[in-house]
């Protein structure tokens, strides 16, 4: 997604959940996944060119390195790992055709988009889901605005330019995956809380107590 919405849906997400120096670290970390070191030759943090089963590796092993560095050289280092982890989580909603699949299941009773289940196994392992193909360099094009429309007509439907729900001027299906990426944040934050003693997950949060 693009990266203004990155920051928005790690605010609304984790906002209440996280001291603010705390959580203005998780932000940085998770809009730098964009930066143009994090694009290249990185497939697996946006889950880009089917590089699905390497990108759920890498949501575990930032998971690892938040526990790890709990453990060990502090809450800096896990708040950035959590930063990773998030924005590849939420990239996993919009650089995939989770949401298709998901709305395909329910076509016979339209489901608003708050309803997304973000975690349904049965999709997140199904054969049919695949992420957009980069190609070059009419994906380059499709970032520059009067080129869009020649790049989209060009592209093929596997493309990332046709397939990205990366904003809301992209595809009606991107208030699915915005909501879907909100929850998905929230649920790693739980999962995170379900594994750590409450002393540790404090000191995560920077909340105290």
């Amino acid at each position: 997604m693009l990266i203004p919405i990155h920051e928005e849906m790690t605010r609304e997400a984790l906002g209440a959940h996280f001291s603010p120096r705390a959580l203005e670290i998780i932000i940085a970390a998770n809009l730098k996944q964009d930066a143009l070191s994090g694009q290249i030759g990185h497939d697996e943090f946006h889950f880009d060119n089917n590089a699905i089963d390497k990108g759920l590796r890498y949501i575990n092993e930032q998971r690892g390195f938040v526990l790890a560095s709990l453990m060990g050289t502090g809450a800096l280092f896990a708040w950035v790992a959590f930063g990773r982890l998030t924005h590849t989580a939420q990239d996993f909603y919009s650089h995939t055709n989770y949401i298709s699949l998901w709305l395909d299941q329910h076509k016979g009773t339209p489901l608003s988009a708050p309803e997304v289940d973000p975690v349904q196994k049965s999709l997140i392992h199904s054969p049919s889901l695949h992420s957009g193909k980069l190609y070059f360099p009419m994906d380059w094009f499709y970032f520059i605005p009067f080129m869009r429309k020649i790049a989209l007509k060009l592209s093929p439907d596997d493309s990332h330019a046709k397939m990205n729900l990366d904003s809301p001027k992209q595809d009606p299906r991107f208030e699915y995956a915005r909501a879907a990426a909100v929850k998905r944040t929230q649920y790693e934050l739980e999962l995170l809380k379900k594994m750590l003693p409450p002393e540790m997950f404090a000191k995560f949060t920077d909340l105290g107590g």
